[in-house]
Order: C-alpha cells, then structure tokens, then sequence
C-alpha cells in the first residue's frame, strides 16, 4: 500500500500551504507572509528602540553582502511604504582586497541603482595610504582584523562627515551580536559586555558631551533580532542581488571560533542565538547600573599593552585572547561591582580613585571627564594625541618595505 505524501501544514496567518519554518521560532509560514513578518519585525525593532525621526538623513553601510543589502532593500520598502520621510544614503569602503571587495563594490552599484539611493565609496588607499593586501603582506594574517576594523570605523564616520550625516546604519544581526556576546565572555572583557549588545552606539571618537554636534556619529543596527538564515531566505525569496564570498582574510578572525560555537549551539537548541543576545542584554543591565539617564560603570581600557582595538565599539573585532588576570579590565569591573555592592549610589570614576575622586568621605569632589580633542595628525576626534588610526599607520609606516617606499617615491 503507497503512503500519501505529507500535507504540508497551513500557514499560520493564512490558510495557504506554509513553505517555511521560521529559525527564529519555528513559526510555518507561507513565502508572502514570512516576507511581510520580517518587514513588520524591522519596522517593530526601530520604532521601539526609537532609532529613526522623520526627516533625518541615514548613511547605510554597504558592503554588498547579504546583511547590509537586505538591510538596504527593507528599509528602502519601509520607507516608501510607511511614509517614513527618511533620506537614505548608500556608503561603501573599500579596503583594499583584490578579488573580494573590488567585486562586492559592484553589487553595491548595481543596488543603488535598483533602489534609486546615493552611493558614496571610500577607500583606505586614500583615507590612509594602504589597501588591506597591503597591510596583511606586511603584519600577516593574525591581527590584520584589527587593522581593518580600527580604519573602516573611522572611514565609515569620516564618510559621514564628508556627507554631512550623523547617523550610520549597519547590517549587524543576531548571529552576529550573540558571537560577540561569547567573544567577550570568551574574553573575559566586561566592559565591552556592558556595551556590545546595544542597538545603537556612538563613534568611540565622538561623544554627546563634544561641542561640535556635527562630530558625533551614531551607529544603529535595526537586523539586531534578525537571524542570519531568516536574513538569507528573505534575500532569496525577494530576488536580491548581494555577493556571497567571504573576506579572504576572515577565517583567520577570533570571531570565526565564535561563529562556530553559535553554530554548533543552534543545531542542538535553534534558540541558542536570541537565548544568548537575551542572556547579553540582561549581563549589561548588571554591569551597566544607572542613576536616571547617566552611566555609573563607565568603559575601561583594554589590558593588552600591545592592544589597537576601538574599546566604544561594540562589535570590536580585537585579536587579544588573553587579559592580564591582576590588572585586566575585568578585574577592575569586579572591583567597581564589589563596590556596587556595598555602596549602589556612589559613583566611579574612569580611572583610579584618587582623593580627589567621589567616595564616602568625599561624596562632593568633582568626577574626571575623559576630554576629546582633535588627533594631531589627521583631525579625528579622540581622547588622545593621536587616534587609534593613525598610532596603526604609524607602526605600519615604519615596517613599510624600503622597496615599496622607493617605489612610491619614484611615482
């Protein structure tokens, strides 16, 4: 006897037959309304999170890749469909990876086309002198993520300036915000724990207290609650164009070993991912304590001495595996938590408490503001003489092949 063919089961909105489960929750949905879901969860995740106002322009950082080109493609829909009053503005950085970014940057143009947005690319060659090939045949493979993250962070705000924008968008999404939930307890970095899973965060070389309004670049990432297969299926069932090839130089990434534990977690539970965000957001309640709208554990400095990584981003792709147990940035976080403990209302400062620092015995002594000034060498802000990029481009000037300078030289 012949076993009829399974029906499959309706959808949960309609009574079509469901072509897919949800990842995310394991909802059966046909294509049409799994499409209209996840559109509907984006448009949720801004207006709850208050991300956008009417009228403001956007810098959407594109890639080519499938997160920053259904990002593009959903909030363009949204925008038209909602009447959202948004001015979207499509920004690319080339790093510099021959056969990777010169054919993702092409995507990006053939997009900008479909959507009818503005495109605006920038490359390290003339931000900074060097492409990422250059960077990697000169430090190798092991730390150049740190490198690029450090000179696409300020490319992307230089970019902003040079627009005139303040706010830039990113495809991050959930895969990406639980890897780096576990990078930083893998880590041990508490600090960057408080911060890494917030939906929108400022440049680390801009801050609200600067004077200069325009300076301050925010960065919000409205894919934060989307999974990456969710993010694939809508790709595919829309007809998106997006470049699918990894960065050639990714697999040599820490973040790698996260993304492979993320994977392997989600195959035994498939709500590992959004277990592990959730887990993230309720450890930076903890470690974030605050008085009204003001922070009461404010960042501290990576330990590693040798360390370039931006400490305000927070999906900061440092290469440091190991923290200093005795005078890491953990053990001073435990120390402020301790604290907390004891005393929940005093305040702390971003340095060692001095006799001029807020205490029991001092409760009315002025707190140590971190002071932004301009980098000597390029303009950027920073809280130092010379920013983050420019401390890497000077290492890197002074490992530059003598070949390579002649050459440049000789024009």
């Amino acid at each position: 006897m012949t076993a009829r063919p399974q029906r499959r089961p309706a959808c949960l909105q309609c009574p079509s037959p469901a072509k897919i489960k949800r990842p995310k929750n394991g909802h059966a949905l046909c294509i049409a309304h799994f499409l209209s879901t996840f559109e509907t969860e984006v448009l949720q995740t801004m207006e709850t999170s208050g991300l956008f106002s009417r009228g403001e322009t956007i810098a959407i950082g594109a890639s080519g890749g499938k997160d920053s080109t259904v990002l593009a493609s959903v909030l363009s829909t949204l925008n038209t469909r909602h009447n959202l009053g948004l001015n979207l503005h499509l920004l690319s950085i080339d790093e510099g990876i021959v056969g990777y970014r010169d054919h993702s940057l092409a995507t990006v143009q053939r997009n900008a086309r479909q959507y009818g947005l503005p495109l605006t690319v920038l490359s390290y060659r003339e931000l900074y002198g060097w492409t990422m090939d250059d960077v990697v045949a000169t430090v190798g493979k092991k730390s150049n993520c740190t490198y690029c993250g450090v000179f696409r962070r300020q490319a992307l705000d230089r970019g902003c300036e040079m627009l005139n924008i303040s706010h830039v968008v990113t495809g991050h999404n959930a895969d990406d915000m639980a890897e780096t939930v576990l990078m930083n307890l893998l880590r041990g970095d508490l600090p960057r724990l408080a911060r890494c899973t917030a939906i929108t965060t400022r440049s680390s070389s801009s801050s609200s207290s600067s004077s200069d309004a325009s300076a301050t670049v925010r960065r919000s990432k409205p894919l934060k609650y989307a999974y990456q297969k969710e993010i694939v299926l809508y790709a595919h069932h829309r007809k998106l164009d997006y470049f699918t090839t990894e960065c050639t130089y990714a697999p040599e990434a820490f973040r790698g070993s996260a993304r492979d534990l993320v994977k392997a977690l989600e195959r035994v539970r498939p709500t590992a991912i959004m277990d592990i965000l959730r887990s993230g957001e309720a450890f930076a309640g903890l470690l974030r304590p605050t008085d009204g709208n003001r922070t009461l554990v404010p960042p501290q400095k990576c330990a590693e001495k040798e360390c370039t990584c931006n400490e305000e981003d927070s999906l900061g792709t440092c290469s440091s595996t190991s923290f200093a147990s005795g005078e890491g940035a953990m053990h001073i976080h435990e120390a402020q938590l301790r604290n907390l403990h004891h005393h929940h209302h005093h305040h702390h400062t971003t340095e060692t408490p001095s006799p001029s620092s807020p205490s029991p015995k001092n409760p009315t002594a002025k707190r140590k503001q971190q002071l932004l000034r301009s980098c000597t060498q390029c303009g950027y802000l920073t809280s130092q003489d010379l920013c983050q990029a420019c401390v890497m481009l000077q290492s890197l000037n002074r490992s530059r092949p003598a070949v390579m300078v002649q050459i440049e030289h000789d024009g």
